[in-house]
C-alpha cells in the first residue's frame, strides 16, 4: 500500500547521457527487480570486439617469429640494459701502458761466453788460482809426518777457493744479469756471491773437526803398545819440505790478498774488532790465521823429536779451533743476509734500536708503525720504514720531503758509512687522523 503501483521517474535517468562520454550500459534495472534489454545502436553494438578468424598455415610460422625477434630486438637495442651491455662489450682500446723499466729477466751467459769475456788480467788471475791449487796440494803431501802442516794445506785449500770465487765474480760483473736487477732476480745474481761464501764457511768449519779427528786418532795410537789396525805415517817432516811448504804458503796468501783481493767482501761481512785495525792483510782473519800458522811452522825444525811432536800436535789443534770459530762467526754474517736480516756491527749492536728512537722523536712523526732492516748481499742494505706524521704549516708536500731526506740521511750516516755498506730506503707515509 505504501509503494506506487508504477516507476516515478524516467528509466533513461539511471545512465549518463551520450553527451558526457560515459560507456554505454547495455541493461538497465526495471522497477519489479528485473533487467531491460538495452536498445541497440546498430551493428558495432552487437560485436564490440574486431575479433577475425584467422585460419594456421603450417610453414609461417618462422617469419612471424623473426619479424617478433626483430621488434624485440629493436625494443631491447633502445633499452638501458642493452645501453650498459654494449658500453662494457664495445669499449675504445686501452691505452699501451708504458713498458716496465725492470725486464723480466736478463739472459744467462754460458762457460763459452764467459771465457770470451774475459780480459788479460781475468785469466791471469784465473791462472794463478790454479797455482794455488797446486801450492795446497804440494803442502799436503809433502807434510805427511806433521799435521800442523796438514792443517796448513786445509787453510790453503780454503785460500784457493776463495780467490776462485773471486775470480768468477769479477768475471760474471762483464754481464748485465749479475747487477741489474729484474723481477726473476730482484737484486741480480750478487746473493750467489754471499751463498758460494757461506759453502766456503761450512767448508773450513768441517776442515777444523777433520784435523781434530785425525789429532784425536793420533794420540789415541801413540796410549799403550796396541798396533793400529789402518797404516799411519808418523815420522817426522824434513826440515826442508816444512821450510819450504811454510815460504809458498807465505808467497801466496801475500799475492791473492794483493793482487786479487781475495776474502775482502767475507773479511768485510764478518770484521773481527781484534784485528780489524791491523791493515787490508792482517786485519783479514782468513789472511791473518794463514800467515800466523806459516810462521809457527818455521819454528818447528829447531825443536827436538819429542818437542817437534807435542808443538806439532798443540798447533794442529790451535789451527783447527781457529777454523771452527772462522767457519762459525762466517756462516752466521753469511746465513743473515740469506734470511733477510740484518745483523749491526758486534762494537753497535743497539744502532737500529737507537735509528728507530731518534726517527720518533722527530716532531712532525706520530708514530713508528713498521720498521725493516735487511741486508741483501755484501754491499747493499734495504730498509723499508711505515710511518704517521702529522700535517703541518707548511704544506703536505713540503712536510713529508723533509721527513724522508732526514730518515735516508741518518740511516746512511749511521749504519751505511762505517760498514762501507749502500742502502735503499723507502719510506711508506700516511696522514695522522683526528
Amino acid at each position: 500500500m505504501l509503494s506506487p503501483t508504477s516507476a516515478t521517474f524516467s528509466a533513461n535517468s539511471l545512465s549518463p547521457q551520450r553527451g558526457f562520454h560515459s560507456p554505454f550500459t547495455p541493461q538497465t534495472g526495471s522497477t519489479d527487480g528485473s533487467f531491460l534489454p538495452a536498445e541497440p545502436d546498430g551493428e558495432d553494438a552487437k560485436n564490440p570486439f574486431s575479433f577475425q578468424t584467422v585460419p594456421y598455415v603450417a610453414g609461417t610460422g618462422n617469419a612471424k617469429n623473426e619479424a617478433l625477434g626483430r621488434r624485440k630486438g629493436h625494443k631491447y637495442r633502445h633499452s638501458s640494459i642493452h645501453a650498459s651491455h654494449m658500453d662494457t662489450i664495445f669499449q675504445p682500446p686501452p691505452a699501451r701502458r708504458t713498458p716496465l723499466s725492470v725486464p723480466s729477466s736478463l739472459p744467462m751467459p754460458t762457460r763459452k761466453e764467459m771465457w770470451a769475456s774475459m780480459t788479460s788480467n781475468q785469466t791471469a788471475r784465473l791462472f794463478w788460482c790454479v797455482c794455488h791449487f797446486i801450492i795446497a796440494g804440494f803442502v799436503q803431501f809433502s807434510g805427511a809426518g806433521s799435521l800442523a802442516m796438514t792443517a796448513l794445506s786445509r787453510l790453503l785449500l780454503f785460500d784457493a777457493a776463495g780467490a776462485t770465487v773471486c775470480v768468477l765474480v769479477d768475471v760474471m760483473s762483464n754481464f748485465e744479469v749479475w747487477e741489474r736487477s729484474s723481477i726473476k732476480h730482484p737484486f741480480g745474481l750478487e746473493r750467489v756471491d754471499v751463498l758460494a761464501g757461506f759453502g766456503l764457511a761450512v767448508f773450513i768449519a768441517f776442515m777444523g773437526l777433520d784435523i781434530v779427528s785425525h789429532g784425536i786418532q793420533h794420540s789415541l795410537e801413540n796410549i799403550g803398545h796396541h798396533e793400529s789396525h789402518s797404516p799411519h805415517s808418523h815420522e817426522r817432516a824434513s826440515t826442508a819440505s816444512v821450510n819450504v811448504s811454510s815460504l809458498l804458503s807465505i808467497t801466496s796468501t801475500l799475492a791473492s790478498a794483493v793482487l786479487l783481493k781475495n776474502h775482502v767482501r767475507i773479511g768485510r761481512a764478518m770484521r773481527v774488532e781484534l784485528i780489524a785495525g791491523w791493515g787490508r792483510i792482517f786485519g783479514n782473519p782468513s789472511h791473518f790465521l794463514t800467515l800466523s800458522t806459516s810462521v809457527m811452522l818455521l819454528t818447528l825444525p829447531f825443536l827436538s823429536e819429542n818437542a817437534f811432536t807435542a808443538c806439532d800436535l798443540v798447533f794442529a789443534f790451535s789451527v783447527a779451533s781457529l777454523m771452527i770459530a772462522l767457519g762459525v762467526r762466517l756462516g752466521t754474517a753469511l746465513a743473515s743476509m740469506l734470511l733477510m736480516s740484518y745483523k749491526p756491527a758486534s762494537q753497535d749492536k743497539r744502532a737500529v734500536r737507537e735509528v728507530i728512537s731518534e726517527i720518533e722523536t722527530d716532531p712532525g712523526i706520530s708514530a713508528v708503525e713498521e720498521a725493516r732492516f735487511w741486508q741483501v748481499h755484501y754491499g747493499c742494505c734495504m730498509a723499508n720504514l711505515k710511518l704517521r706524521y702529522r700535517n703541518a704549516a707548511s704544506g703536505y708536500g713540503d712536510e713529508m720531503t723533509r721527513i724522508r731526506q732526514r730518515i735516508m740521511s741518518l740511516i746512511r750516516q749511521r749504519l751505511g758509512e762505517p760498514r762501507g755498506l749502500r742502502w735503499e730506503i723507502s719510506v711508506q707515509m700516511a696522514a695522522e687522523k683526528d
